[in-house]
């Protein structure tokens, strides 16, 4: 099992960079596909506009899971 990347986001954008990154005040992180517009039976596969996680490790695992699936539209 790969290691989490920490809170750098810098890294999370090098790793993950078809995303664009941010956290907010609050320390929950987001993450929001860039250059993309997911169409219905996108999200009805599981596929997601935007994600977010209180906690880096939780965040990382969405959007490696987000990664595994393919973009149809």
């Amino acid at each position: 099992m790969q290691q989490p990347l920490g809170y750098d986001l810098d890294a999370l954008r090098a790793t993950f960079p078809t995303w664009s990154f941010f956290r907010s005040d609050a320390g929950v992180f987001y993450a929001t596909r860039r250059g993309v517009q997911l169409r219905n039976a996108d999200i009805d596969r599981g596929l997601r506009q935007t994600v977010s996680a209180d906690d880096v490790d939780t965040f990382v695992t969405m959007l490696r899971d987000q990664a595994q699936m393919p973009v149809r539209s």
